[in-house]
């Protein structure tokens, strides 16, 4: 066997070395296997929190809008005694026009957001092919 250039000891043989590379890059996947399951599962809480505190801020925001709705309308027929169905229409399409923009402010913003481990990603294909890979997506959290 050949002898090493450091100690004089005999090389490792060429097969050893890559079985040896083989198990660093199969341990390497499982760690990122493991962060990729940790970055999801925090997507995945916040996810939660936003939904639940979205739910409960569109029904309390729901009974509001409706007694608002009603009251308006109200006071609309009592302020120009037109009939009461076109105060209510009045109302209902000023309502629904808040209604969309805020609907829409809110899709919009949930395009901001990616359930996809974008570092984890980023680092298992530095680790794969050694080349440092732009995290773009992952600046809009």
């Amino acid at each position: 066997m050949p002898a090493d250039f450091n100690n004089g000891a005999p090389a490792a043989p060429v097969t050893e070395l890559l079985k040896g590379i083989v198990n660093d890059v199969g341990d390497l996947v499982r760690q990122e296997v493991r962060f990729a399951r940790k970055e999801i599962a925090s997507d995945l809480r916040k996810s939660s929190v936003a939904a639940t505190r979205l739910a409960i801020g569109a029904a309390v925001a729901l009974v509001g809008a409706f007694l608002l709705g009603h009251t308006l309308a109200l006071a609309l027929f009592e302020a120009t005694r037109m009939p009461i169905w076109a105060a209510y229409a009045i109302v209902s399409v000023a309502l629904l026009a808040i209604g969309g923009a805020v609907a829409y402010a809110g899709y919009a913003k949930f395009q901001t957001f990616t359930p996809v481990p974008d570092k984890t990603l980023a680092t298992i294909t530095e680790n794969v092919t050694g080349v440092p890979q732009p995290l773009a997506t992952s600046d809009r959290r």
